[in-house]
């Protein structure tokens, strides 16, 4: 796993919480690559690896699914990395989608499409 593409998901992340979010994003969220947390850069990166193979796999088929399966993929991807570096977190850490905000399912989306784009 690489800086580069745990840094395409960051990136990602802050574009689209900057666009979604309603009102000021806490500073955490939108926290520069150098200041996130190793977990949390290692997540990124693993995250990114996740969608990229999915993408290759379907050989173009991603480009068929709606926005909240494109969303949904993100979330569950993100779900197994707070499990594999959080020993307990917080139910809303591990929400299902339904429960997540309408900012967090939208930054979810515009991430796997911006990882899709990635050639």
């Amino acid at each position: 796993m690489s800086n580069e593409q745990g840094r395409v998901f960051r990136d990602a992340w802050i574009s689209s919480v900057m666009k979604h979010y309603p009102g000021e994003p806490k500073p955490r969220y939108v926290a520069p690559w150098e200041a996130t947390p190793d977990w949390e850069r290692e997540s990124a990166a693993a995250v990114y690896d996740q969608v990229r193979a999915f993408v290759e796999v379907s050989e173009g088929g991603t480009s068929k699914l709606s926005r909240e399966q494109k969303g949904r993929f993100v979330a569950l991807c993100w779900i197994g990395q707070i499990y594999r570096h959080v020993p307990d977190p917080k139910s809303s850490h591990v929400a299902d989608w339904d429960e997540l905000p309408a900012w967090q399912r939208e930054t979810d989306a515009d991430i796997f499409e911006r990882i899709e784009g990635v050639s």
